[in-house]
C-alpha cells in the first residue's frame, strides 16, 4: 500500500480543449484558470492549494487577481498539479504525460490525444439522464454497505470508485436541480469511499475523499451530510491519536443546524472519544450518555438511505463506551461491557465484529485475563483474515506486543504464529490495492 497517496489528478477532458481554458493557459493567466478549474471540474482553491503546494490564501489571492505567478518552479508545479499537459503552459512535456493510467484514478483518460481517441469522454454525447445517475447510485449504496460491513472494504471499492466516477463526469455539464441531485448522490459515495480507505489503512485517500464530499456537500447546502462529514473527520483524528482535533471537529458537526439526532449522537460519542484519549473521565461519559439518549430517540424510518447511520443504535454507543474504559484505565469494565454488547450485534456487521473482538482481547490481555484474551482475539483473526481491516489488525498488534511477554505459553505462541500468518497474508495482497 502506498505510504503517501497521490490523489487523482485529471482534469476532465473537455475543460483541456475549452477555448477560454487553451487561452487563460496559453497567457498563464491562472486567476482566470483556477475559475475554470473551481467552476467546470468542481475542484475547489483548498483542493488547488495542496496539489500545487501552495497556501490557500495565495490561490485566493490569484483567483481574486491580487497576485500573479510568474516563477517558473511554481508554473511547474500547477502542471503537475492540476495535471495540465506542459504545452499548454509553455513547458516541456511533463514526465507523467507518457504514463498510463493508475487503477485507482478517477477518471480514466487515453495517452493518444486525437479526437477520434478522446470523443467518449464528452458528457455531451451521454445521453444518461443526471436525475437517473443520482437515483440509480442511491439504491445501490445500501448494498454497497452492507457488503463493506460484512466482507469488509476491499470489494466495495472498484463499485464505489465507479460510481464516483460518473458523478464527476455528469458534474462536467450538470446544471440547476441535475447538478443539485449529482451534488447529494456524490457527496454520499465520496463519503463511503473515505471510510473504505480508512477501513484499509490509507489515511492519505481517506481524507482526500472525505474532503471531496465536504466540497460537494457544501455545494449542495446538505447541511446534514455536511454534519455527518464533521463527524468522520473527527472519527479519523481520533485514530490517529489527535485527541483535540478530534473533540473540536465533533463539536462542530453537533452546531450544524438542521442535522438529525443519529447524526448529531454520533459525533457526540465521537467527542466522547476524544475526551477519552486525553484522559477526562466524566466529560467522556456525559458525552456517551447523552449520545445514548439521542440514539434511543431516534426513528429508524426517517433514515436517510443513502448515507449508512444504520450502525448508530445503542449496542455502538455502547460497545465505543468499551472501547474507552481500556483508554481510560479500567479493563475490566471495558471487558464486561463488550461482552455484552456482543451478543446483541446484528451478523451483517462481521467487519466491526472483527474491530470489537480485537479491542475486547486487547481489554483482556491489559486486565491480566490472557487465556480469555487469546480466545477473543483468535476469533477476530479468523474475521479479519476475510475482512482485511486495518483496524482490525491495529488493535491485534497491539495483543500481540502485549503477549510477549508471555512467550514460553504454547497458547500465546500459537496466537503469536497466526498473527503473523494473517498479517503477512493481508500485506502481500494490500501490495496491489488500487
Amino acid at each position: 500500500m502506498p505510504a503517501k497517496f497521490e490523489p487523482p489528478h485529471e482534469l476532465p477532458a473537455r475543460l483541456l480543449r475549452d477555448a477560454a481554458m487553451i487561452e487563460a493557459c496559453r497567457e498563464r493567466d491562472f486567476s482566470r484558470a483556477f475559475e475554470l478549474v473551481r467552476a467546470k471540474a468542481g475542484i475547489f482553491p483548498s483542493l488547488i492549494a495542496r496539489r500545487c503546494d501552495l497556501t490557500p490564501s495565495r490561490v485566493a489571492e490569484v483567483i481574486a487577481g491580487r497576485r500573479e505567478i510568474r516563477d517558473i518552479a511554481v508554473i511547474e508545479r500547477v502542471a503537475d498539479g492540476l495535471r495540465i499537459p506542459g504545452g499548454m503552459l509553455g513547458l516541456a512535456p511533463r514526465g507523467w504525460e507518457t504514463r498510463p493510467p493508475s487503477a485507482g484514478s478517477l477518471e480514466w483518460q487515453p495517452q493518444e490525444s486525437t479526437s477520434q481517441c478522446r470523443w467518449f469522454l464528452d458528457s455531451d454525447d451521454d445521453p444518461t439522464d443526471p436525475h437517473f445517475v443520482a437515483a440509480m447510485i442511491e439504491r445501490q449504496l445500501p448494498q454497497l454497505y452492507s457488503g463493506a460491513n460484512f466482507f469488509g472494504p476491499a470489494q466495495a471499492v472498484p463499485s464505489a470508485l465507479r460510481q464516483a466516477q460518473t458523478v464527476t463526469s455528469a458534474l462536467d455539464t450538470a446544471t440547476g436541480t441535475a447538478r443539485d441531485v449529482l451534488l447529494s448522490a456524490g457527496s454520499r459515495v465520496a463519503e463511503f469511499l473515505g471510510w473504505l480507505y480508512q477501513d484499509v489503512g490509507d489515511f492519505g485517500r481517506s481524507g482526500y475523499w472525505s474532503d471531496r464530499a465536504m466540497e460537494w456537500a457544501q455545494e449542495a447546502v446538505d447541511q446534514p451530510m455536511q454534519s455527518y462529514l464533521l463527524y468522520r473527520k473527527a472519527n479519523q483524528a481520533a485514530a490517529q491519536a489527535s485527541a483535540q482535533k478530534a473533540v473540536g471537529l465533533a463539536r462542530a458537526a453537533q452546531g450544524i443546524v438542521g442535522t438529525t439526532p443519529g447524526i448529531t449522537a454520533l459525533a457526540a460519542q465521537q467527542e466522547a472519544q476524544g475526551h477519552a484519549l486525553m484522559g477526562n473521565l466524566k466529560a467522556a461519559h456525559d458525552k456517551f450518555d447523552e449520545a445514548h439518549t439521542l440514539v434511543s430517540q431516534c426513528d429508524l424510518g426517517d433514515a436517510d438511505v443513502a448515507l449508512d447511520t444504520s450502525y448508530c443504535t445503542p449496542t455502538y454507543i455502547e460497545i465505543q463506551r468499551a472501547h474507552c474504559w481500556v483508554e481510560l484505565g479500567e479493563p475490566l469494565r471495558a471487558v464486561d461491557l463488550f461482552e455484552a454488547e456482543l451478543t446483541t450485534l446484528p451478523q451483517v456487521y462481521r467487519n466491526d465484529r472483527g474491530v470489537y473482538l480485537a479491542r475486547l482481547a486487547r481489554a483482556c490481555v491489559v486486565a491480566g485475563e490472557v487465556e480469555r484474551g487469546i480466545e477473543a482475539g483468535t476469533k477476530a483473526l479468523a474475521i479479519v483474515g476475510q475482512t482485511g481491516s486495518a483496524r482490525t489488525m491495529g488493535e491485534l498488534a497491539t495483543v500481540a506486543g502485549a503477549l510477549e511477554s508471555h512467550g514460553d505459553d504454547t497458547e500465546v505462541a500459537r496466537f503469536a504464529g497466526r498473527h503473523r500468518l494473517v498479517r503477512d497474508r493481508l500485506a502481500a495482497g494490500q501490495a496491489e490495492y488500487p
